[in-house]
């Protein structure tokens, strides 16, 4: 039983200074959790119970899919980060070194560890398949954290790992996580839609993330009608069909026109309009839109290794690169804009007149040059001529200009076309609750992690990673589960089962709460009791309503008329019921997921 006056249990009256959400406010306030440093937080004894139940539904789900729970340590050595190259090109891991001089991380993820300890155990494909996972912290340097548990420099996450002979055992594993997947977050009252994700650092060819829908979420996903949904960072866009070569050769030749002052989109599609009116040619009544001034953005291309390369992106005028998007496409290397001193070292960048001419694209170019899928073979544009003042037009791509490849950076709007044709994308706001990848064999390859076939040859070994934020999904949880009052926990992450408040001053309204709670403990029920002899009625339920216990008992004045109070925090409904017969109803509305 947890009584709340020798419990290490303090509430707050005010919401935290850096607090922007509920579920920081509130977890904060109801004595869960307190800030130790940015991005970092202590679990006080009732969050824990909250954690601890959220991760025995995690535990649950894998130990049925013949997941094998396993623990390694989070201060890891350099050289198996190395050997995949992650040590260089992971983003934000936290490096230290010992007093010998000797490199150590602590640990983002457990690829490399959970590799090469099935390659110490395991030799023959008749060991595998396996699943492993562990419950564990990890660790990243953040640059921004905020939202409380949402993004934090140290977490906890549910990582596992599939091993198997072939790809087809691979997908089999992968589908095995994926079902467990759902019945977790359905589990844990969290809704969740399955979307195509970008694999990031982790690598791999198949990803889904499990995001949950909520104006919270730092992510942007889209849905169709037709059922596609996908992170923005993975949208591809459709491209034009191409022209017939035929077609291509009947479309007017370039021109360069002098463009005084049109150094804008907006500025050169006007002079456009002023200048040749009804020549636009993606429009029925020929007006210049923003979409036909190919827009070029340069940026400084940062590799792992330090080494740096300026980068040109062009896209149509009407849209803006999306940093998320950017950042996936190139990664592991940073690109950040071109600066004056940039434009100062690459004069023939002639900055607001930037387009394909000058580049060098009719032989092999010094300046890496990518461009928006939307410019297709045979679409024509209008770009800069490569000096002050002058814009080409009819520029088309594949007969007067190429590039060294495409690049999915532009933002992604609602109504945009979906990718596999099933209709006009929405735009939802979603925060990333789960991720599944399959890794395929980067990991065991770089690590020589090889069994013996049923042919008696070796066979690299192919993964899967799938791994589920813990300590994200307690903010989650709460951030759905609240009122203007305080938390209102499910059921199944409750901190107790009910909530007893003695608000009388004689010893018998003590007495009686005492007997109901222990009781309902002897029944199998985890109880909360505030028992606190001098804390008033009015601060006792508000101290309730902040906790978010399902369902609380009060015994206080009307006692003396053979009458408690069951009350249910989701709905605020209150029953009057006799004491003899409380229990009973506890146990009933409690039902089968309670109790212990």
């Amino acid at each position: 039983m947890i009584r709340l006056s020798s419990s290490f249990v303090r509430t707050l009256r005010e919401d935290p200074a850096d607090a922007e959400i509920a579920s920081h406010k509130l977890l904060v306030r109801a004595g869960y959790i307190r800030r130790s440093a940015a991005g970092i937080y202590t679990w006080l004894p009732l969050g824990l119970k909250v954690l601890r139940k959220v991760e025995a539904i995690v535990r649950e789900e894998q130990d049925a899919i013949g997941s094998q729970e396993v623990v390694f340590s989070a201060l890891q050595p350099k050289e198996p980060y190395q050997a995949t190259g992650r040590w260089e090109e992971f983003p934000g891991m936290f490096r230290l070194q010992d007093r010998r001089g000797d490199d150590y991380l602590l640990a983002p993820t457990h690829e490399e560890m959970f590799a090469l300890t099935v390659k110490d155990l395991y030799s023959s494909y008749k060991d595998l398949p396996t699943m492993l996972y562990q419950i564990q912290t990890k660790f990243r340097d953040e640059a921004r954290p905020r939202a409380g548990l949402l993004r934090t420099r140290e977490f906890i996450m549910k990582d596992a790992y599939s091993f198997d002979i072939d790809d087809a055992g691979l997908a089999a594993s992968y589908e095995k996580q994926r079902g467990a997947y759902q019945r977790t977050f359905e589990r844990l009252g969290l809704p969740t839609v399955i979307c195509q994700a970008d694999a990031g650092a982790m690598g791999g060819s198949r990803s889904e993330e499990f995001l949950h829908p909520t104006p919270v979420g730092e992510d942007t996903f889209v849905v169709s009608d037709g059922g596609y949904a996908a992170n923005v960072e993975a949208v591809t866009t459709p491209a034009p069909p191409a022209l017939e070569e035929s077609a291509i050769a009947a479309l007017p030749a370039m021109h360069v026109e002098d463009t005084p002052g049109a150094s804008t989109i907006a500025a050169l599609t006007d002079f456009s309009n002023q200048a040749f009116p009804g020549k636009g040619p993606t429009t029925t009544s020929g007006e210049w839109t923003r979409y036909e001034m190919l827009k070029h953005l340069v940026y400084l291309l940062t590799h792992p290794d330090g080494s740096t390369e300026p980068l040109v992106i062009a896209l149509p005028g009407d849209r803006e690169v999306d940093p998320k998007r950017l950042e996936a496409a190139l990664a592991p290397a940073v690109a950040t804009p071109f600066t004056e001193a940039d434009f100062a070292r690459h004069p023939v960048l002639a900055k607001g007149y930037i387009g394909p001419a000058g580049l060098g694209l009719e032989s092999p170019s010094e300046i890496r040059y990518l461009v928006d899928p939307r410019v297709a073979p045979g679409t024509s544009w209008v770009a800069g001529a490569g000096e002050q003042g002058k814009h080409v037009y009819d520029l088309v791509y594949g007969r007067d200009f190429t590039a060294d490849g495409t690049v999915e950076a532009a933002e992604v709007r609602d109504g945009d076309p979906a990718p596999d044709g099933s209709g006009p994308l929405r735009l939802t706001r979603g925060m990333e609750m789960g991720h599944i990848f399959q890794l395929g064999r980067k990991y065991a390859e770089a690590l020589d992690l090889k069994v013996l076939d049923e042919n008696g040859k070796t066979a690299v070994v192919t993964m899967g990673s799938y791994g589920i934020g813990v300590t994200r999904a307690v903010a989650a949880i709460a951030e759905l589960h609240h009122d203007e009052k305080g938390l209102s926990w499910p059921r199944q992450v409750a901190p107790a089962d009910v909530h007893i408040m003695a608000t009388g001053k004689g010893r018998e309204v003590f007495d009686e709460a005492e007997r109901i709670a222990a009781e309902l403990e002897a029944r199998g029920l985890e109880v909360l009791y505030d028992d606190r002899p001098k804390v008033s009625p009015g601060v006792k339920f508000k101290d309730a309503e902040l906790l978010g216990v399902p369902t609380s008992v009060v015994v206080g004045r009307s006692l003396a008329e053979g009458i408690v109070e069951v009350r249910d925090r989701a709905t605020g409904g209150i029953d009057e019921v006799s004491p003899e017969v409380v229990v009973e109803t506890i146990l009933a509305a409690v039902g089968p997921e309670g109790g212990a």
